[in-house]
């Protein structure tokens, strides 16, 4: 009997405010890779508006343990 994996996931921070865009209540922070690497993003998760994107860390969500030397 085997499991099957699970996939990857993200928690996403719940931000308070409404999309400027939309105007609904759903919006939430994470970091998302794109072409210009990774950005600390806070997206409305009704119609997926970016709210505010600012450039995050090199390598996202990794932590290396001698970047907190």
């Amino acid at each position: 009997m085997s499991q099957e994996p699970t996939p990857p996931s993200l928690e996403r921070e719940p931000v308070e405010g409404n999309c400027p865009r939309c105007g609904a209540a759903e919006l939430s922070r994470y970091p998302v890779n794109s072409e210009g690497g990774w950005f600390d993003v806070v997206k409305c998760q009704a119609c997926l508006f970016s709210a505010s994107r600012d450039r995050g860390p090199r390598l996202g969500p990794v932590q290396l343990l001698s970047d907190l030397l």
